[in-house]
């Protein structure tokens, strides 16, 4: 069970890490993992490495702090990304550097996070982006912004052969730092980008079922998740999947009990698979610039 599983030894840590320093992407060497201390209030930190490097302390407590009664509409964009296999590191960090910064020429963006893809998946995407804005007009613009174009055409599209757009609308805590995901606690963690394609079959309310059942599983974790966002797609040139998720962890260990729990496994073959044609599941570690608008 996945309370069993917070007092139990994690799982280790595989996953890549990225550090951005003055607009910057460089690899760090590996690390070492110290948990003093996983229950309800759970405290990690992994130490500098390529594995994401973590300090937190959280509690059912400190999330009831939150009005998780009144909520704020969002639009979530998500980015996968193919790169060409003899991409080099410099290459690597000019293009993720380039689509970092650009949040910097172009309004509309509130929050974002990148990096490399850490698993491998059945359609070969190397490397993710997601933004959120505000309002479906925000994305409009963005889409369309000539810098942003630019970026794609001269620092992207050169490095890549294959990209992937999807774009949802949810909701979240309205509290000014989780609108944003600055703070503390976004500071690092593993980003999971979940793609779904449920069956042309499915009727409206087993979908809302099973999307129902993740939400109310994710909020029940706090110690292991710092925000989580689903929504149905709408975004016509990715039509093959119908909805995404979003779900920010506190560190990749965090992701690894919550992954392998029995709760999680229960929900997904008893609420999603009977109604699910194919997923596309990604995760990526995020740095501690890398989610933050100056």
């Amino acid at each position: 069970m996945l309370t069993q599983a917070l007092a139990s030894n994690p799982f280790p840590n595989s996953l890549i890490h990225f550090h951005r320093q003055k607009s910057l992407l460089f690899f760090l060497p590996s690390g070492s993992l110290n948990v003093s201390r996983v229950n309800e209030a759970m405290n990690m930190r992994l130490s500098r490495g390529r594995n994401c490097r973590m300090t937190f302390s959280a509690s059912k407590e400190q999330s009831s702090s939150v009005n998780v009664d009144k909520k704020r509409k969002v639009v979530e964009h998500i980015c996968l990304l193919k790169a060409k296999i003899d991409l080099s590191e410099e290459e690597e960090k000019d293009m993720l550097d380039y689509l970092y910064t650009s949040q910097y020429q172009m309004g509309g963006i509130i929050a974002i996070s990148l990096g490399r893809v850490s698993n491998q998946n059945v359609e070969d995407h190397t490397h993710a982006v997601f933004m959120r804005f505000q309002r479906k007009e925000d994305l409009a613009k963005f889409y369309e912004n000539a810098f942003y174009l630019r970026v794609l055409k001269e620092n992207v599209t050169p490095y890549c052969h294959g990209l992937l757009n999807v774009d949802y609308e949810s909701e979240v805590e309205d509290d000014i730092l989780l609108i944003f995901r600055k703070g503390e606690e976004f500071n690092f963690g593993v980003e999971f980008v979940l793609l779904i394609a449920f069956v042309e079959s499915a009727v409206n309310e087993p979908i809302e079922d099973a999307l129902a059942s993740l939400r109310k599983l994710t909020a029940e974790f706090p110690s292991l998740i710092v925000q989580s966002t689903q929504g149905s797609n709408f975004n016509l040139s990715s039509k093959e999947y119908t909805h995404g998720v979003v779900i920010r962890f506190r560190s990749s260990e965090a992701f690894e009990i919550f992954m392998g729990s029995s709760e999680y496994k229960d929900m997904w073959s008893t609420k999603f698979q009977p109604i699910t044609r194919k997923t596309l599941p990604i995760h990526f570690c995020v740095d501690p610039v890398g989610t933050e608008i100056m």
